[in-house]
């Protein structure tokens, strides 16, 4: 019986009168068809309407000025085709967290008269699937005329996506393919930032994804993760080449366990193909993808989101513009709530540390620019091709370091000196504006020793300031006598910043790391620094004495070995004390003959760096 009500578009539109508000399926589930015809129409009642869309992307809804007498165009995200629009005063945003979206409708606080969606081919049983399921059952509900574009190319989804052809007062056939969205290429750039959040991502974990650069890169390193769940507002192709990888399992996922859940569909003609039937991916309405007690149900759930710009405060300039789809600050904050919720949850912000035009993204404030996010309460990790800043529980002056050490190397001098006069950084901040472009950044490693012990190595960078003043202040007098040959009392910043900041042509130090990323603590140091005209080093290592008698020391020499020979280093001097056996111990293991002369208390190691 449902084939009666079958009709065409124009037929339909006689049913529009003036002054009417339309709400429109988005995206995938965008009705091409009707809104075509809507568009090309002359009849008089298709005028002063109102046209409703979570997002505008496709090329069906010109929302140029020929059109304001027809209709105007409301929208809950400000992007992709819109944003200039809006910004020009033809195009309403509505400012809302799309978790509210659906009582807005339910309420009528926002009011819909008509419907038109776009759903698959129905089945035997007269049901068919929604495309996208974000807020078109409200809307369905709230309107008096509901409309259905049958389009043979739509997938029948999974979840919270079937409709019954008794629900439609009128079905028109689709003769416009969906709104199929281009991949992005991977970009290098990207590709970098990607690899820098996936080593803080851990197998397990629950993570939210967009569309765009970033998204694309991160589909590529992900790969290699495991049990990953997925609990997102968009599905993409990333995504489904994340599922493909086998990188994503949902086992771990304690709300819409085993599936992927998302709301929108955006995509290519072969996401469309792979998601016809697929039970692993799950569409449940907006209000529960982004509810944030639902987000935070998760285990383990972490939010990646890109910036446009950053400041070093850690307050957020989002992305805006034709092509942007990121949601605004409100949909931010539900996943920021989300993942602070959640057990063991995290939010990253991505962006490339400048921009296309070489301008740098890392900025002393962000006050002038739109689209804020300004919750840094909240902030946690920022992410450029240079590392990641964890920014909870930092002051603003760590804040300020962190960033500056992942900013673009050409942008970190001048960062630091805008920073000191706004008494940002402390007066007295030294920086060497060579070390940026010098950072010996693939010396990076992890290692585990007795016991299971897991200890990171890195060079260090001048935001292990405080790391190393608490790694001083942990060592018993004994220790820091053995390091320094005199009872060292304190370590203030004068003292800790020289020691921190380093010109790595000259001097390299090499720290280990325990710990959360982000809450990590420095348990060990080990540097050379060349000060001799024979092509000399001396060296010197230090260890928190509750990891000694690990190994720690020992990794630390042959690594500080290797580096230094492949720097043109020619060998190593050291003077140990002479009741410093455990030290002693650690030169003695050396692949490279040692030569040890004893003088006032103090063995005077030599380790040239060829056999004799």
């Amino acid at each position: 019986m449902w084939k009666n009500k079958i009709v065409s578009p124009k037929e339909v539109l006689s049913q529009i009168e003036p002054g009417m508000s339309i709400f429109l399926g988005t995206g995938m589930a965008e009705p091409r068809t009707l809104v075509r015809h809507l568009m090309n129409s002359d009849t008089p009642n298709l005028q002063d309407m109102e046209l409703i869309q979570l997002v505008s992307l496709g090329d069906t809804i010109p929302i140029d000025e020929r059109y304001s007498r027809k209709f105007r165009l409301k929208t809950f995200v400000s992007g992709w085709l819109a944003s200039e629009a809006i910004s020009a005063g033809r195009v309403d945003l509505i400012p809302s967290r799309f978790s509210r979206i659906s009582s807005l409708f339910k309420s009528g606080a926002i009011h819909i008269d008509a419907t038109f969606i776009q759903i698959s081919p129905p089945d035997e049983n007269g049901y068919a699937s929604l495309v996208g399921v974000d807020v078109e059952k409200q809307a369905m509900e709230a309107a008096g005329l509901v409309v259905g574009e049958i389009n043979q190319h739509a997938p029948r989804t999974r979840g919270d996506t079937l409709v019954h052809m008794g629900e439609f007062d009128y079905l028109v056939e689709s003769t416009e393919s969906p709104l199929y969205i281009p991949r992005w290429p991977v970009q290098e750039i990207f590709l970098k930032i990607a690899a820098n959040i996936a080593n803080v991502i851990k197998d397990g974990s629950c993570i939210s994804f967009g569309i765009g650069y970033l998204y694309e890169a991160l589909a590529v390193k992900l790969a290699g993760k495991k049990n990953l769940g997925i609990h997102s507002p968009f599905f993409t192709d990333a995504l489904m080449d994340l599922v493909k990888s086998g990188a994503i399992t949902n086992r771990n996922k304690r709300i819409f366990r085993n599936k992927c859940a998302a709301a929108y569909l955006l995509g290519s003609e072969e996401l469309m193909r792979w998601l016809d039937c697929n039970p692993l991916v799950e569409f449940q309405p907006i209000d529960v993808i982004t509810d944030p007690e639902v987000i935070g149900g998760n285990d383990r759930m972490i939010a990646i989101l890109p910036a446009r710009k950053i400041d070093l405060t850690g307050n957020v300039a989002l992305h805006t513009g034709k092509g942007n789809i990121t949601a605004g600050p409100g949909n931010v904050q539900e996943l920021f709530i989300g993942a602070s919720l959640s057990k063991k949850g995290r939010t990253i912000f991505g962006l490339p540390s400048r921009d296309l035009k070489g301008l740098p993204n890392i900025l002393l404030s962000v006050d002038n620019l739109p689209f804020q996010f300004t919750n840094r309460e909240s902030m946690d990790m920022v992410a450029t091709e240079y590392g990641v800043a964890y920014l909870m529980g930092k002051t603003i002056r760590e804040r300020a370091q962190e960033l500056i050490d992942i900013a673009h190397p050409d942008d970190r001098d001048k960062l630091v000196k805008q920073a000191k006069e706004a008494k940002v950084l402390y007066p007295d901040q030294i920086y060497f504006p060579e070390s940026g472009h010098f950072y010996p950044a693939g010396l990076c490693f992890s290692h585990k020793f007795k016991n299971g012990l897991k200890v990171n190595f890195r060079p260090i960078k001048p935001s292990d300031e405080e790391k190393m003043r608490d790694l001083f202040y942990r060592f018993s007098d004994k220790a820091v006598y053995s390091r320094y040959f005199t009872s060292i009392k304190t370590m203030p910043h004068k003292k800790t910043q020289e020691y921190v900041n380093v010109d790595y042509r000259m001097v390299m130090s090499i720290v280990g790391v325990v710990g959360v990323a982000g809450s990590e603590k420095i348990i060990a140091e080990a540097r050379y620094a060349r000060t001799k005209q024979d092509g000399y080093a001396d060296t010197a290592f230090i260890v928190d004495e509750k990891y000694q008698n690990k190994g720690i020391a020992s990794y630390l020499f042959e690594l500080l070995i290797r580096v230094a020979r492949e720097e043109g280093v020619k060998g190593f001097t050291a003077d140990v004390l002479a009741t410093n056996d455990e030290m002693l111990r650690v030169f003695k293991k050396s692949p490279f003959p040692v030569k040890i002369v004893l003088s006032n208390g103090i063995y005077e190691l030599t380790i040239p760096f060829k056999t004799i």
